[in-house]
């Protein structure tokens, strides 16, 4: 049988792109703390020192948020300072949002489309991922793993940027590591072959994990472990290359194997179609595989402008095979009324934009709100039975 091989791959929380939709994200969230249906269309850029937050924010008390604070805030948590520059005390933050209260009766209108959307969402039946492709997961908590080494071990002077890349191989029931890429900022002063151990620890430490999360994971380290490969990576972060919120759409999805859909999450409330979008599709597709009607399910949906509710466009299983779009959207409020309201202030967005907007189980949108009891008939698709 012929290997299939994927390939996946994240960044830090220090990269370039992840700073700007974490700043990004703060400022969504400070709206909604203030106004809870704020109104938030916000994009970050970065290069060395300078910030540049633009974009419109509308609600009671909006024009009083702290920006400046805020952006400094996020470099400093993801590790920027004196050592790994800029610091954040030395940056030049540039905010031209337009910053305004609420028209007479606009918020009433927060639960209509004020533009278009395609979104797609997706469920693989992998528990131990959290429905997520193996690949993508494997990258996201390599990643996890690899950057908090700049804080667990002081001695390998690592900085806040870093990326990663792996590539699987699966063959029948097996799935395994095959390489592994590792970007991580460092010192000159530090020592990369003990940065080289350090990485192989962490992946041995992972790999029992691997095989609890994923059946037939073969437990063995990959062919190929490269940390650095393209030399010293001592300036990195905004110094070493720009960034920009909403460009690591993929990183904030499934990965590679599956469409991206519309545009960015990060920056906008959840009012707004594009966020609202990404989660009404994966709750769809959540909902099909854990009802047992699919092994994998990706899920298509629309937003035209002046919808009130998504418009489900096409539910299909691993084979393709398009399964019954009314019937199992027909289990969600799919409004955007009903996105606003559940999903404004419940959970750290600033976490979400840096970790995954899909890797957590207990974000609230991955939680289904009722019980899924399937009877699977012959071809897969179940008569449901939803229990609350």
């Amino acid at each position: 049988m012929t290997v299939e091989w994927r390939a996946a791959e994240y960044v830090f929380p220090g990269h370039p792109d992840k700073l700007c939709d974490a700043i990004a994200d703060a400022v969504v969230q400070e709206v909604g703390r203030r106004e809870p249906r704020g109104l938030c269309g916000v994009e970050v850029a970065v290069h060395r020192d300078h910030v540049y937050v633009t974009g419109q924010v509308a609600g009671a008390g909006v024009g009083e948020i702290d920006v400046d604070g805020m952006v400094r805030d996020v470099y400093r948590s993801a590790g920027y300072d004196e050592t790994w520059r800029p610091a954040a005390e030395d940056l030049v933050v540039e905010v031209n949002l337009c910053c305004r209260d609420f028209e007479d009766g606009e918020d009433f209108f927060r639960g209509v489309a004020d533009d278009q959307t395609i979104s797609t969402g997706y469920a693989v039946d992998l528990p131990g991922t959290n429905f997520l492709p193996p690949e993508h997961w494997l990258a996201w908590e390599l990643s996890r793993r690899v950057s908090v080494l700049a804080v667990d071990c002081p001695e390998l002077s690592l900085g806040p940027d870093g990326k990663l890349i792996v590539l699987t191989g699966q063959e029948n029931d097996e799935t395994w590591l095959e390489r592994l890429s590792v970007s991580v900022q460092q010192d000159e002063t530090g020592d990369d072959i003990v940065l080289q151990r350090a990485v192989h620890e962490v992946l041995e430490k992972a790999l029992d994990g691997f095989v609890a999360a994923i059946p037939g994971f073969r437990r063995t380290l990959p062919s190929e472990v490269c940390v650095n490969g393209a030399g010293n990576f001592a300036t990195g972060g905004p110094e070493g290359d720009n960034g920009l919120s909403g460009k690591k759409l993929v990183v904030d999805a499934y990965g590679p194997r599956v469409p991206i859909g519309g545009g960015a999450w990060s920056g906008k409330d959840f009012y707004k179609a594009d966020r609202a979008g990404g989660v009404f599709s994966r709750r769809i597709a959540r909902a099909v595989v854990l009802a047992g009607a699919a092994c994998e399910c990706t899920v298509t949906l629309v937003f035209l402008p002046g919808d009130e509710q998504a418009r489900v466009v096409s539910i299909r299983d691993q084979d393709g095979r398009l399964l019954d779009a009314q019937r199992w959207g027909g289990l969600f409020d799919l409004s955007l009324e009903g996105s606003g309201d559940r999903y404004t202030g419940a959970c750290d967005l600033v976490e979400v934009a840096r970790l995954g907007h899909f890797t957590d189980q207990s974000r609230p949108w991955e939680e289904l709100g009722f019980d899924l009891q399937p009877r699977v008939t012959a071809n897969r698709e179940s008569e449901v039975l939803v229990m609350s």
